[in-house]
């Protein structure tokens, strides 16, 4: 399974208590490569589980890789910082975003339906994601003429 890791998936993997933990070690066991991130995501992650050493860990087991630097995607960024200003996006969000346009056959695994559902790539395009209770990416469905 491709895909790019949120925040609410790795905190849920990580914490047994978290309610989204049996899904998210569910689909972990469908992961054959790493889930690609970017370090904003690892800050939060870290943060919320208040364990630095587990978000280390999911790195050094290859559950997840660095795939997004903020630097090169500064401009990117600012564009949908602008776009997304009453929403009130964290970076992690905008990053994951980009990441979508960037990795289009990846899916943004995450528990965060609600702004995931208004975030678009590419100013149009519903982003692909995979959230609790559903099987595979979500995608538009095509009008019907």
């Amino acid at each position: 399974m491709n895909g790019i890791a949120d925040t609410g998936f790795l905190v849920a993997f990580a914490n047994r208590r978290d309610r989204h933990h049996a899904w998210a070690k569910a689909l972990a066991t469908q992961i054959t490569t790493p889930l690609l991130t970017c370090e904003a995501v690892l800050a939060e992650a870290a943060f919320h589980l208040a364990d630095v050493r587990i978000v280390m860990a999911m790195l050094e087991t290859g559950l997840v890789r660095i795939a997004f630097d903020c630097r090169k995607e500064l401009v990117q960024l600012s564009k949908l910082a602008k776009r997304y200003a009453d929403r009130k996006p964290v970076l992690a969000d905008l990053c994951l975003i980009r990441m979508s346009e960037l990795f289009p056959q990846h899916a943004v695994i995450t528990v965060d339906r609600a702004d995931f559902s208004v975030y678009r790539r590419n100013r149009r395009e519903v982003i692909p994601v995979v959230c609790p209770g559903e099987a595979r990416p979500t995608r538009k469905k095509p009008r019907k003429a």
